[in-house]
């Protein structure tokens, strides 16, 4: 039986990154304490292409890969051949969501060195979910030059190149999932932390609209392929931005920014009401010294007052708990490994506390 988004209630999930030299390692972190929802860490200590930022860029037309220097070239015959066959190659993907993505497109284990072992456990212990993720295209578009030093998100034939690609790298994943199990329901994140620089100096030209739509076509891809859409932004947000994507959950730095998202209260009650989710980041992974000195008891009472914020405004306690998960504030890379080991355990400590307190 396929599973329903409301065996999500209170769940948890982890965010990105960890900060293991050891991809076995790592997935025993993520057995241990993520059971219900195993997800594939991004270990940039293992190799430098699991950086958010080059991960997915495998086969991208431009995409070169200069001894580290990311460069894109768009000037080029083979630049223009390569688009041509990727613009067929999309087409073919996107008409048929079923229909298996090619091997060439796929994330190579020198991008994803967990991937093969996330597979396996998925495999052994067929969860209900799986969670996987892809760079945000406004986050990897602000991130990518041309070859004049111009950034991609001001360029309409790369911007578009990105959107595509980061459909096919999420489909992939899709595929590589029910694959693993038939049963077990993909839930693929898209992290997109420059979305709170939007509106600032630095992407003044960028319109709200703009960033919606790119953002748009990459849910419905998602969601047309039988699999949940996440949205993760870890700063201040204007949350009626991921808000209109459509996307099924928002994931935010509740430990630090739960307040912000109350000030779009009205817009959050709607995604509610609509079935939709709220991921509360409420354990600190962002700052090492705050994270030493959490415990359960605290991170309670940051849950507490990220939903009061809400009720304050009006807005149904149930109806938020109902719909809520638990995360970690952001990925854990920058941590120890002790320090990442203890954000995970106090997320998966956290949920069990909160499932219990609501009798799930």
């Amino acid at each position: 039986m396929e599973p329903k988004n409301s065996d999500l209630k209170l769940q948890c999930l982890a965010i990105g990154s960890l900060p293991h030299k050891n991809a076995q390692e790592a997935m025993n972190l993520v057995k241990e304490f993520f059971k219900e929802i195993p997800f594939c860490p991004q270990l940039a200590k293992v190799n430098k292409n699991e950086d958010m930022i080059i991960q997915y860029l495998e086969n991208m037309p431009s995409f070169f890969n200069d001894n580290g220097n990311i460069l894109l070239e768009t000037e080029s015959e083979k630049f223009f051949q390569d688009l041509e066959e990727f613009c067929i190659d999309y087409e073919n993907i996107i008409t048929d969501p079923q229909k298996h993505v090619p091997d060439k497109y796929r994330i190579s284990t020198n991008n994803s060195c967990a991937f093969p072992e996330f597979l396996n456990i998925i495999k052994e212990t067929k969860p209900d979910y799986a969670k996987a993720q892809i760079v945000g295209p406004f986050t990897l578009s602000c991130s990518l030059n041309d070859s004049q030093g111009k950034s991609a998100i001001y360029d309409e034939t790369l911007r578009e190149i990105i959107i595509k690609t980061l459909i096919i790298k999420a489909l992939w994943q899709i595929d590589k999932i029910k694959s693993a199990n038939k049963t077990t329901k993909p839930i693929i994140f898209i992290d997109e932390p420059t979305i709170s620089q939007l509106g600032t100096s630095a992407y003044i030209t960028i319109t709200e609209t703009e960033v919606i739509e790119m953002l748009k076509e990459i849910v419905s891809a998602i969601k047309s392929a039988g699999a949940v859409s996440a949205i993760h932004c870890c700063g201040k947000c204007d949350w009626r931005i991921p808000l209109e994507t459509g996307v099924d959950i928002i994931n935010l730095d509740a430990f630090c920014y739960a307040q912000n998202l109350s000030l779009f209260a009205k817009d959050v009650d709607k995604f509610l009401q609509n079935g939709g989710k709220i991921a509360w980041g409420v354990v600190p992974t962002l700052d090492a010294e705050v994270l030493a000195n959490a415990d359960l008891e605290s991170l309670t009472e940051v849950f507490n007052k990220a939903v009061k914020y809400l009720t304050n405004k009006g807005i149904n306690e149930k109806l938020i708990t109902d719909n809520s998960l638990i995360t970690p504030s952001c990925g854990a890379g920058s941590l120890s490994e002790e320090l990442a080991r203890k954000a995970m355990s106090l997320t998966g400590e956290l949920s069990k506390k909160l499932r219990e307190r609501y009798s799930i």
